[in-house]
């Protein structure tokens, strides 16, 4: 088994706090075949997304206001996938990346999907992608 993909940071745009959900494995109804249609795959989600930080190298407050909750982002991407059949990964990427970005202190985000269990031989096929706020 190889180790879980790190999605790498972001160069540009800092200062930016990059906050990360990996490796959620959660069964969703996607595909474009006929022998998809109706069934649940497990599928891997991985999103990194970057949040305005305050500059410079002090400790900042302690307080949930600075940050997005990881609850709200596990919480949309349930909401997403409990939605109902996606044929493409790239689709279900999308809607997570916008629902993502639709909190205004996230700067980008880049989303990783993945279906797990489609070729015996390999671990995973899937796409990344990356969105920024406009």
């Amino acid at each position: 088994m190889f180790p879980s993909p790190v999605l790498p940071p972001w160069s540009h745009e800092p200062p930016l706090r990059c906050l990360f959900l990996r490796d959620l494995v959660i069964d969703a109804q996607i595909g474009v075949h006929p022998h998809e249609e109706g069934v649940r795959q497990r599928v891997r989600v991985n999103i990194a997304f970057g949040v305005e930080d305050e500059p410079g190298h002090e400790v900042g407050r302690d307080d949930l206001s600075r940050t997005v909750s990881y609850e709200r982002v596990v919480q949309l991407v349930r909401r997403i996938i409990e939605a109902g059949h996606v044929r493409l990964v790239e689709t279900l990427a999308e809607r997570i990346a916008a629902g993502v970005l639709a909190d205004g202190r996230v700067r980008v985000v880049r989303v990783m999907v993945e279906k797990l269990d489609v070729f015996a031989e390999l671990q995973s096929v899937g796409v990344e992608i990356e969105r920024r706020q406009a």
